[in-house]
């Protein structure tokens, strides 16, 4: 292909690089599945046999269901070594950095006992620890002792036992099983890309999964939830919505987690995770910070549509909301995304090393023409 031929675009917009199976984005109807089975489905089963889906594109076994709650279980446990490392890492960084520079650290271990592909294997054990790690850095840096997993309960519970010190009632575990369904897996999003680039070196799968975690941290990506709850304080109730609405789209301010690159329509987790919202949203400044974002949501709405156009809140908008009232603060939010998000990075990962190529574009030269400048003077 000519240089004249060659297809040019700054942000890969429209551009097709790839083929998964894992799941499929409809974004002018507002449809995401995962392994062909809607989002609205999927948020109804238990969330170790969705991961398990995602992964492997099947149900598991009795067998499998049981040998894999216990793996979780006992890897989401810190060690001694893991402990060290943590202690290491100072109480106020973000936890989103703590993840990207913590998971390369882990010891994977040498023995396979779930009885699947060994990169599957050591991806789960990743994940596991992940959701240690969160709960670890959060009690440490409230100068509380770390809390390790028990045998036997569901893991989510075990997650929010080990994070508060307490055990969560069955609603929030349920609450929290589905927001972490939800943004499991979405195609090639910049984070998820991002880790099949690494791949595509060959490098290990905890490299590719902390490259992932990274591209996850920013704003314009997973760190959008943590924004649009942070707006919605600065906000301070639903009556000052329509103002700060219209101060920013006349400054030119991008308010987060209103609209997406992909949707055209509705985004359907948005969809699922709104209503769950408001029913989880109870205490007074839960109830105001979620009215404070629907009013926002709405003074979008009327001011896009007054141009014809349209525009939705995405998922971040209202997960913020739901995080909140499971007590979780602010900075841990996208955390908790790269807590379920790390699933599709996993199955990813093993999509794209079955047959690999290395990921080169190549870039349009803009500089000097070589040959019209000479060395300096010596």
């Amino acid at each position: 292909m000519s240089s004249e031929e060659t297809i040019y675009s700054e942000d890969l917009a429209g551009i097709v690089v790839g083929d998964t199976g894992i799941s499929d984005v409809q974004g002018d109807s507002g449809i995401l599945s995962y392994r062909g089975i809607d989002i609205a489905e999927m948020v109804g089963t238990p969330f170790l046999h969705s991961v398990w889906m995602v992964l492997f594109g099947e149900w598991p076994t009795e067998q499998e269901k049981s040998r894999l709650k216990a793996f979780m279980c006992r890897h989401a446990s810190l060690t001694h070594d893991d402990i060290d490392l943590l202690e290491k890492v100072t109480r106020d960084l973000h936890p989103m950095l703590m993840l990207q520079g913590m998971v390369p650290l882990l010891r994977l271990p040498k023995e396979n006992t779930l009885d699947v592909n060994p990169d599957a294997e050591q991806g789960l054990f990743l994940a596991a620890k992940i959701a240690g790690l969160i709960a670890a850095h959060y009690r440490l840096s409230q100068n509380k002792s770390i809390l390790q997993p028990v045998p036997g309960k569901l893991f989510h519970e075990n997650f929010l036992t080990m994070f508060h010190g307490s055990a969560p009632t069955e609603e929030q575990r349920r609450m929290l099983d589905a927001a972490q369904i939800l943004q499991m897996e979405h195609s090639y999003n910049a984070g998820t890309f991002a880790g099949r680039v690494c791949a595509s070196t060959l490098a290990p799968i905890q490299s590719c999964i902390s490259a992932s975690i990274g591209t996850l941290f920013g704003k314009l990506h997973g760190g959008a939830d943590q924004a649009a709850l942070e707006m919605a304080m600065q906000i301070g109730s639903p009556e000052k919505a329509e103002a700060y609405v219209k101060d920013c789209l006349t400054n030119k301010v991008k308010i987060m987690g209103m609209g997406h690159r992909e949707y055209r329509t509705v985004d359907p987790r948005a969809k699922i995770l709104k209503p769950m919202a408001m029913e989880l949203c109870r205490d007074d400044e839960s109830k105001n910070l979620l009215a404070t974002l629907v009013a926002v949501e709405e003074a979008c709405q009327q001011a896009f549509a007054a141009n014809g156009k349209e525009i939705w809140a995405n998922v971040e908008f209202y997960k913020g909301a739901v995080f909140h009232s499971l007590d979780i603060p602010t900075p841990y939010f996208t955390a908790m995304f790269a807590m379920a998000r790390v699933y599709g990075y996993i199955a990813h990962f093993l999509e794209f090393r079955r047959d690999s190529r290395l990921i080169r574009p190549r870039a349009r030269y803009t500089g000097h023409p070589v040959g019209t400048r000479s060395k300096s003077a010596a």
